[in-house]
């Protein structure tokens, strides 16, 4: 009998039925539990989920638009397989849109916000002193979403959110590059220290540059697993 490999949705959750079911595909692709080049059945998801296949499609449909998977004409969908390029394309619009949002939080960030941005980088560094690498992520998730929520532009941050969700991941192997968790710390709080000072220009320069950062780290992290390098 084949492997189980979704759990079936919470039906009594409060979020629709085809949001509970986007996200347990998504996570399965971001955590590795759906495989690249995995074709996805709809019948068998729709089953190991415990929903009808219209709530399938739909997911399918979304998470083509955002890169998790491609459609082939008359055979299906299919979890994307990604590149290096695809990843370096990726951080190329993400740092653009990092240094949009750092500018306008430094316009707009409140005091209340600016405390919880704190909170996070003592947060972030305690994660780093105990290893816990799955709390670092969580918080440098955390610490990022932040900065969207400050710049008050919520169309940004649907689409920061989005291109961040598909290199999701890779977060761990970025962060696990030698000296980077520490980097990344240091690049924050020089972030925090630019939206305090409402200078503009600086938050805008030093979110670019530790997008940058985390790209160099990240590919060089992938090229040693093999990833292939794309077109």
């Amino acid at each position: 009998m084949e492997e189980r490999k979704l759990m079936p949705v919470n039906l009594d959750s409060y979020k629709p039925l085809r949001e509970l079911v986007l996200e347990a595909i998504r996570e399965a692709i971001i955590n590795g539990t759906l495989k690249p080049r995995e074709r996805l059945m709809e019948i068998q998801m729709a089953e190991e989920l415990g929903v009808s296949r219209t709530p399938i499609r739909e997911a399918l449909r979304k998470l083509e638009l955002e890169g998790f998977i491609v459609m082939v004409p008359r055979k299906g969908a299919y979890v994307a397989d990604v590149s290096l390029k695809d990843v370096a394309d990726v951080f190329e619009i993400r740092a653009a849109l990092e240094a949009l949002a750092a500018g306008l939080a430094a316009e707009r960030i409140t005091d209340e916000e600016m405390e919880e941005m704190e909170r996070l980088l003592v947060e972030k560094g305690e994660a780093i002193n105990n290893c816990d690498m799955e709390r670092l992520v969580e918080v440098d998730t955390k610490f990022h979403e932040a900065i969207y929520q400050a710049s008050r532009n919520q169309r940004l941050f649907t689409i920061i959110n989005n291109l961040r969700e598909q290199i999701q991941r890779f977060r761990a192997t970025s962060l696990s590059f030698p000296g980077r968790m520490k980097q990344s710390l240091e690049e924050h709080r020089k972030i925090v220290e630019a939206i305090q000072s409402r200078s503009v220009n600086r938050a805008r320069q030093v979110a670019q540059e530790h997008i940058e950062n985390a790209e160099n780290s990240m590919l060089e992290s992938l090229k040693n697993s093999g990833l292939p390098a794309g077109e």
